[in-house]
């Protein structure tokens, strides 16, 4: 999927503060969060900035996202809901195994008879290594947890159906890299006083795209291949 629909938006909520992009911010991390505001997403993704946390790394960025039913008649069909935090730290990290990592959590609800599968974990894990292989995009230390919880409900909110919630925290460190290309450095010595070493966080976070909707139960988008599973879901959240 080459999305060019949908938005990012670059408003004034924290996320654009010194993290990422004030002085002293590494010319590395700023191309790489500069790669995830360019990426353009499906009409049914709504994507914005949000305050990153402020001690996982020296440097962070990071993105919410809410996939919406646009079939729905009020427009406000919730279907998966997720966070993707870009962390870097030039010093490098030994458990990370480089000097950016990526983290993310995912929530979608799911029918019932769905989410009884006993291979659901193991398929939605497949999901988000299949999302960056389809991309032709390499991680290293890929960890993470696929949990499903249920719900049922009694006495004064009884007459709720019951639900049952997946949510998938998971981290992995980008080691592909963008062909080299001529740096464009805002002063001379940018260039010779720091390595690019920047992957393709913009791939990162479309291929991110492209397992939230699929958790969601949306079809790829402008395709009709046969052999893409998608969960047969279009439950919104639940109150609580």
């Amino acid at each position: 999927m080459a999305a060019v629909q949908g938005h990012l938006s670059n408003g004034a909520d924290g996320a654009d503060g010194p993290d990422a992009g004030g002085e002293g911010t590494p010319l590395a991390f700023r191309r790489a969060v500069a790669g995830l505001r360019a990426v353009r997403v499906r009409p049914e993704v709504e994507l914005d900035p949000t305050p990153p946390p402020r001690r996982l790394a020296p440097f962070s960025y990071a993105l919410e996202a809410v996939v919406t039913d646009t079939t729905a008649a009020d427009d406000e069909d919730e279907l998966a809901e997720g966070r993707l935090i870009l962390l870097h730290d030039p010093a490098g990290h030994d458990a990370w195994r480089g000097t950016f990592r990526l983290v993310t959590l995912i929530h979608a609800d799911l029918e019932p008879e769905i989410a009884a599968d006993p291979l659901l974990p193991e398929v939605c894990w497949s999901w988000l290594t299949g999302a960056l292989d389809a991309r032709g995009l390499g991680c290293v230390e890929p960890s993470g947890t696929v949990t499903r919880a249920s719900s049922h409900y009694f006495g004064g909110i009884g007459e709720r159906e019951p639900s049952t919630r997946i949510e998938i925290r998971a981290s992995w460190t980008p080691s592909d890299h963008p062909s080299p290309e001529p740096a464009r450095p805002e002063r001379a010595d940018e260039a010779a006083a720091e390595p690019l070493g920047v992957p393709d966080t913009g791939a990162h976070l479309a291929a991110w795209c492209d397992l939230l909707c699929q958790i969601a139960g949306l079809p790829p988008a402008g395709t009709t291949e046969a052999g893409v599973v998608s969960l047969p879901q279009r439950r919104g959240p639940q109150p609580r």
